[in-house]
């Protein structure tokens, strides 16, 4: 077996079941998860109608590299959220089963292995990144996202010789779990920094369709090289998904795009990998990315569940609005786990502590006194948590 594979850490999911094995919740309280970042929304009945439509596509095998018609939908969509001039849908686009499989994928093929590669991430951070990692023979590098900071990567902290070893840097903006966007500016310093010491940034932009003002969508890595003049997005690739804009997630659909020559050979690795996309799943994303009014109406969704629930902490749990995504990032009147476990057994409320999306960096475990609440139920039960938390937090 491959040896790194005793590297890999329990997923914050299996950390929180341990958590949780000696508590019994009230038997009197439904339960409410605001631990797990699935969407509940339904799902946009147009794109179930066109996959059902096509259910005799399964018996076509799917080419990796997807239907032509997917990576120009894709593209189009990519040119009007993003303002670029232009992207070459057959070259700097690649249809993927979803972000987490792309996003691990992507470093088995891009990670020259030995004891001198890194590879960059936030710290919180998704735990794909950290998997990845290490299974493709690099070391990770984890550079704190705290209140300092405004919850974005601290690079200040980066050395030139870090920077110089680094092959791979993951980007999560808007961020998970701390909902923090990179503004443009950064991420044309982190673009420069790219092409000085030739390394590629992956920027997980999944969470960018869910934001509070619609007039000030987040930017994006592949908007930064346009405004650079740059439309070869050298050394740059992005990630996107259905899940969360489309409320999608077992669709398992989303794309990469950017760098040719980047895509070039990420295509070839994933044509061993066996990965291809079904058509019956690429005909209904093709809808999905052809339509924005489904997406608006699902952010007022979410503005709706932040002003509520942001309505009830007031005065009792310091916590602040996120610039996008959907989570909340707040303090904890006590550590982080014992918070967790005491909504739990109280309250019948599932929340994330923060430890479990961190890993002790520069001296210290940025998720450490936080947890995550995901805001992904519906009004009714995300209000409801929150009255349950605000009265355990009165017994504290």
């Amino acid at each position: 077996m491959n040896p790194n594979l005793q590297r890999l850490q329990p997923y914050p999911f299996e950390k929180l079941r341990q958590l949780f094995e000696d508590l019994a919740p009230p038997a009197g309280k439904s339960p409410i998860a605001l631990s797990i970042g699935e969407p509940r929304h339904p799902s946009p009945a147009f794109v179930l109608e066109k996959i059902a439509a096509n259910l005799d596509r399964l018996a076509n095998y799917p080419a990796t590299a997807g239907l032509p018609e997917l990576r120009e939908s894709i593209a189009d969509w990519l040119q009007r959220r993003f303002d670029l001039a232009g992207i070459d849908a057959r070259h700097q686009v690649l249809p993927v089963n979803g972000t987490r499989e792309a996003l691990f994928a992507f470093a088995q093929a891009l990670v020259t292995p030995g004891p001198d590669a890194l590879v960059m991430s936030p710290n919180p951070f998704y735990q794909i990144y950290e998997g990845a990692t290490l299974l493709a023979g690099a070391t990770p590098h984890f550079i704190n996202c705290t209140a300092q900071s405004g919850f974005l990567p601290d690079f200040t902290a980066v050395s030139e010789q870090q920077w110089r070893q680094c092959q791979l840097l993951y980007l999560c903006s808007p961020g998970n779990p701390t909902g923090a966007v990179i503004p443009l500016s950064q991420l044309q310093d982190l673009i420069r920094l790219a092409r000085e010491y030739d390394f590629v940034i992956a920027s997980d932009e999944c969470y960018s369709e869910i934001y509070l003002d619609e007039e000030a969508p987040p930017p994006g890595l592949l908007q930064a090289c346009a405004a650079m003049g740059d439309s070869d997005y050298h050394n740059c690739v992005v990630f996107h998904s259905l899940s969360k804009r489309s409320n999608l997630p077992g669709l398992r659909s989303g794309f990469v795009a950017g760098d040719a020559s980047v895509l070039r050979d990420f295509l070839r690795y994933r044509t061993y990998h066996g990965c291809a996309m079904p058509i019956h799943h690429q005909l209904g994303s093709i809808v999905a990315w052809d339509d924005e009014e489904h997406v608006v109406a699902n952010r007022q969704l979410y503005r709706d569940k932040f002003a509520a629930v942001l309505a009830e902490f007031e005065g009792h749990l310091p916590v602040s609005t996120p610039d996008a995504g959907f989570y909340l990032w707040p303090t904890t009147p006590v550590g982080d786990t014992e918070f967790a476990r005491q909504l739990y057994a109280g309250e019948h409320v599932t929340v994330l502590p923060g430890r479990f999306l961190a890993r002790e960096a520069a001296g210290i475990n940025p998720g450490e006194n936080r947890v995550r609440l995901a805001l992904v139920a519906e009004l009714g039960q995300c209000v409801e948590a929150a009255q349950r938390i605000v009265h355990r937090l009165g017994k504290l």
